[in-house]
């Protein structure tokens, strides 16, 4: 059996401002908070890990070599999520990704990189049984 994780730990110069970002992006919550460390939980119902930033003294330097995937929710689409994104304070990052790719990598405004993912949860549900029964017609983004 595998180890069970926690949290996951984001470094940030900023702690409060950075965790408040995600939950606005995200529609998550703030738990616990005090000046160097902030913990962010999804809402009740919602399976996924938390996470817990912490600051540090030193600015982010490279790129990461850990990132986030995120993907539109039923109901919108990565037109409207970008536009979402950017107007919180994403940036566009060029990673060298390239033209044709289907998703969009931006930055928080910390410099972390993430990438926008093209499909919802139930699109990538309906591609990958599609792709089960032998009938899909394209990737899973």
């Amino acid at each position: 059996m595998g180890l069970a994780l926690a949290q996951l730990c984001i470094d940030s110069h900023d702690p409060s401002s950075l965790a408040r970002w995600w939950a606005d992006v995200l529609g998550w919550r703030v738990v616990e908070e005090d000046e160097d460390e902030v913990d962010l939980e999804p809402p009740p119902g919602v399976a996924a890990t938390p996470w817990l930033f912490l600051r540090v003294p030193e600015a982010k330097r490279v790129k990461n070599r850990l990132h986030v995937d995120v993907r539109p929710p039923d109901g919108s689409d990565q037109a409207t999520e970008l536009e979402r994104l950017l107007a919180l304070g994403a940036v566009r990052v060029d990673i060298g990704q390239g033209p044709d790719v289907t998703w969009h990598v931006l930055a928080d405004p910390e410099g972390n990189e993430f990438c926008l993912l093209r499909s919802t949860p139930s699109e990538l549900a309906a591609l990958l049984a599609a792709e089960a029964a032998g009938t899909a017609g394209g990737e899973p983004a």
